[in-house]
């Protein structure tokens, strides 16, 4: 914490809008009721709103507002915190920041400065700031209920329970350090050893499952992908419900990637259209073309799409492998018989009309579907920010290194480097650097 001045900050948008909410934190924070209202802080009741005449440091008035007080420590910062709910004009949100900046001991709250303070008294661990941050940016269910849950203590319950197991560790080893002529135990040997062995495991399991923390917050790619003229831009607009790809019966009209983020039962989900798949001489077109083959390449998802009425799902056998992550389409298939649909289906093809925006549902459903199914494998305990990865990796290596036939303090030191990066993930050790880099990426206010 830089200094113990009161802070405050909009925690709303700024602009015009119904109601601007300005918070203040700090011990100060209770003198804006003698200082800018009529009301006493000897008088207030914590928790109780007030409808009250705001005023500038002149007397002159501002705004009719609500305002609320929350007592030490019984607030989001942990520190006496008032809330002043005025009319959202910009006007009185400049006079009120203005009027708040001159008083003795106030600063404008620097980004991410409110949650800050409220890790320092122990309102919360680094795991529930950084879900606060992604609820503040969540665009779809399932991101709001990954944050809401790591506000709620589910990856610190994880992460401290390893902590403590580790801590256990080190406390029984430590215990030989003055003892250097006993002989540890046989029996105790191989107990430490074998919780060491098995706390490790349970990490590297942790890590292997959790692969989907970030397409989470960016999206899961779709890629798109097919011969020209397979109606590729005619089904990504069908799925987005809106006009983002040009359509056209002339070959090779997409050179360019096209994307389009679409919120998929909850997933967020990056379509991309792609360039025919073709031998071409333009050389603009080639570009296009390599890039659809990169993006098939790194997709999550794969469509693979072509005119039923003039090719086969054959074309695409360079592309098809052994995992499951592709569907090959049929489209136009309102030009086929019914023997050829049968026959289409009987091959494992997806037929839809893209023009007509049938069986379009289906299609998005066996993707949500798809994700869905990776999600509940590793949705235990996601792991949503690489820094995690990085100090789970790093207490790996120290328990890696954990053996009772070294020198004693070695052995303990192992595990002691092991506590201290799991700790570096929910804030159990001193790491401003780490802290810096999370909450300057709040917005100010929060």
């Amino acid at each position: 914490m830089t200094d113990n001045k009161t802070i405050y900050a909009l925690s709303t948008v700024m602009g015009k809008s119904g109601v601007a909410v300005i918070r203040i934190s700090g011990k100060q924070a209770f003198t804006v009721f003698e200082k800018l209202t009529d009301l006493s802080s000897a008088n207030i009741v914590p928790r109780k709103m007030y409808l009250v005449k705001l005023h500038n440091l002149s007397g002159e008035e501002l705004d009719n507002c609500l305002i609320a007080a929350f007592k030490a420590p019984h607030s989001f910062t942990g520190e006496d915190t008032v809330e002043i709910n005025v009319h959202g004009s910009k006007a009185v949100i400049r006079e009120l920041l203005e009027t708040l900046s001159d008083m003795t001991d106030f600063r404008l709250a620097e980004a991410g400065e409110f949650s800050r303070r409220a890790f320092y008294n122990g309102k919360m661990d680094l795991t529930a700031a950084d879900g606060l941050a992604d609820l503040i940016d969540a665009e779809t269910s399932i991101q709001r209920k990954v944050a809401l849950e790591q506000m709620g203590g589910k990856l610190l319950s994880l992460y401290d329970g390893w902590r403590n197991r580790l801590v256990e560790t080190l406390s029984h080893v430590e215990a030989y350090i003055d003892f250097p002529d006993e002989d540890i135990p046989e029996n105790t040997v191989f107990k430490l050893q074998n919780d060491v062995k098995k706390l490790k495991e349970e990490i590297e399991n942790h890590l292997s499952v959790n692969k989907i923390e970030e397409r989470l917050r960016e999206g899961f790619k779709v890629v798109i992908a097919g011969p020209t003229n397979a109606g590729k831009s005619s089904l990504i607009n069908a799925i987005v419900k809106r006009n983002v790809a040009i359509v056209s019966d002339i070959a090779g009209t997409t050179r360019d990637v096209i994307e389009a983020y679409v919120d998929l039962n909850g997933f967020p989900v990056i379509f991309t259209d792609t360039a025919g798949l073709r031998d071409s001489d333009d050389a603009i077109e080639k570009i296009g073309i390599n890039l659809a083959k990169e993006k098939i390449a790194s997709a999550d998802f794969k469509i693979f799409m072509f005119d039923a009425s003039v090719d086969s799902p054959a074309i695409f056998k360079d592309y098809l492998d052994s995992e499951n992550n592709y569907l090959v389409v049929a489209n136009k298939s309102d030009k086929l018989t019914s023997a050829q649909r049968q026959k289409l289906q009987n091959m494992g093809c997806e037929l839809i009309s893209a023009k007509n925006s049938e069986n379009i549902i289906k299609i998005t459903d066996k993707i949500s579907h798809y994700f869905s199914d990776m999600y509940d494998k590793s949705s235990s305990c996601l792991i949503t920010r690489q820094r995690y990865r990085e100090a789970l990796r790093e207490c790996i290596e120290n328990l890696s290194r954990f053996n009772l036939n070294k020198e004693i303090e070695l052995a303990a030191e192992d595990i002691r480097l092991a506590c201290r990066a799991i700790g570096k993930i929910t804030g159990r050790v001193e790491v401003d650097e780490i802290l810096d880099k999370i909450f300057s990426s709040f917005c100010i206010g929060k």
